[in-house]
């Protein structure tokens, strides 16, 4: 099969969050089925050590590369809005080469080269899937400009032959945005079980930081913007029963000013002496991150899926995470905990793993369980089976009873 995956973003631009990881873990396990992968993303701004990591050349102006298999078309970035940008060449890469493909699937909303791509799907009857990676309903910020997206851009995603949901909280917001229930696709993401095999050697991450050993480790891994939960975990850490319990905060800044919010809570709280930011960490620095770790926790106020739980998960640390995760559902009473989104159920939830060891030890023993449910294999197969049905179908069936407006 010849597929194309459109996404604003991905690898080497990790900043961008776990979307970049996700969809290279996808086309990586499609290359390894014997399918033919190509990637159309932006450039985000090549650096020496991302041309490096890339293994990218340049063309002109585009930057191309071949790592892992997939060709991968980086579109020259001629404006940005905050993560929206502005890319050429998308017209005359889909002229030229759109026909070579036998489904395109688009990742993410709120960009342009999903609608651009979408409309030469249409006019040259090529099937194309839409996932929106839990942008259907929207959260964070820039909410005029996002329905002005809708009006302008979001049609296109009506006329999808699918439209991948991660989880069934995220399905049922399809559905409630006017989408008709027949089109909607439930495919969970996955983790590369691979990546997981060998991990760095314990203490790695404490040894690196000054954290002692037998300290109880509590990680947050996320883009750091307000919906995440962050905050919840710092305003608990004063309510935990275990003193000597740490809180590490890491993840790219996501909203200028958040971390130091985020300090100033921690000073506020009297805990900023038990709270480490760490910036960003990739690789097998995050690897030894999650190993160390004696708690994963992603209190999110809205996640449409939580792949880094997953990843932690794989590393045998437990889980705390909101109800409001679409992860939550794996979780719950197996590889970890799942709690209500509001601080004294984050702490009780700490308190919990912290303080009863015949619960910890339960919930890390079913930790590979749960990782190998949650492994690319179901879900991938799932995809390439709605895939084939799609390529074969006559028509691409109008997915949507209303349009936003």
């Amino acid at each position: 099969m010849r597929i194309l995956k459109v996404t604003q973003s991905y690898y080497p631009f990790l900043d961008r969050g776990g979307p970049v990881t996700k969809v290279r873990s996808i086309a990586r396990v499609l290359v390894n089925q014997g399918h033919q992968v190509t990637v159309l993303t932006a450039d985000l701004g090549f650096t020496p050590a991302a041309i490096a990591s890339a293994e990218a050349v340049r063309d002109r102006d585009t930057w191309h590369s071949r790592l892992d298999g997939v060709e991968t078309i980086y579109l020259p970035t001629r404006a940005r809005y905050r993560s929206l940008t502005l890319n050429s060449g998308v017209t005359r890469f889909c002229r030229a080469r759109l026909r070579d493909f036998d489904l395109v699937h688009i990742y993410g909303l709120y960009d342009l080269l999903g609608p651009a791509v979408g409309d030469f799907c249409r006019q040259l009857g090529i099937p194309y899937f839409v996932e929106p990676m839990g942008m259907t309903r929207p959260i964070d910020r820039g909410f005029a400009l996002k329905r002005l997206w809708w009006r302008l851009e979001g049609g296109y995603v009506a006329h999808a032959s699918r439209i991948v949901a991660t989880s069934h909280q995220e399905a049922r917001e399809i559905v409630d945005a006017g989408y008709a229930t027949e089109a909607v696709m439930l495919r969970p993401n996955g983790i590369d079980l691979d990546e997981y095999r060998e991990l760095p050697p314990p203490h790695t991450f404490r040894a690196k930081t000054g954290i002692l050993a037998d300290a109880p480790l509590i990680v947050f891994l996320s883009r750091l913007i307000p919906r995440k939960g962050a905050d919840l975990l710092i305003e608990a850490l004063p309510k935990l029963a275990c003193i000597e319990a740490r809180l590490v905060v890491v993840g790219p800044e996501g909203e200028p000013g958040y971390v130091d919010a985020l300090r100033d809570k921690a000073r506020r709280a009297g805990v900023e002496d038990r709270v480490l930011f760490t910036g960003p960490m990739y690789g097998r620095d995050k690897l030894a991150l999650l190993a160390d770790a004696t708690i994963f926790a992603l209190p999110s106020r809205y996640e449409n899926f939580g792949n880094v739980v997953a990843e932690a998960i794989a590393c045998g640390t437990p889980a705390l995470v909101s109800d409001q995760c679409g992860v939550a559902r794996w979780v719950d009473q197996r590889a970890g905990l799942a709690i209500p989104c509001d601080v004294q159920a984050v702490a009780r939830g700490l308190n919990d793993l912290l303080t009863d060891n015949s619960l910890y030890s339960r919930l890390k023993r079913t930790c590979p369980i749960v990782a190998e449910e949650l492994s690319w294999t179901g879900p991938v197969s799932r995809m390439l089976q709605a895939y084939g049905e799609s390529i074969s179908a006559p028509d691409v069936p109008d997915t949507a009873t209303c349009v936003r407006a």
